[in-house]
């Protein structure tokens, strides 16, 4: 159970932080759209939008596990 916990927090960590990446580099590819850091800055999202789902997904199954097992 704790492996799923564990995960869980990594996801999160690497979501916020892709976010938060892509926001800002978003911005300057916004000023500078010719360049790769608007594509960098979509994917920067795209994955920590994919990692927070991970995370909630981690979540979700540890506390049905986490459940089922004080049954």
């Amino acid at each position: 159970m704790a492996d799923l916990r564990t995960s869980a927090l990594i996801a999160r960590g690497v979501g916020v932080v892709c976010i938060a990446g892509g926001f800002m580099l978003g911005v300057y590819g916004l000023e500078f759209p010719n360049t790769i850091w608007l594509q960098t800055a979509l994917g920067l999202l795209v994955t920590g939008m994919m990692a927070q789902g991970y995370a909630m997904y981690c979540s979700v199954r540890w506390v049905r596990e986490q459940r089922d097992s004080e049954r």
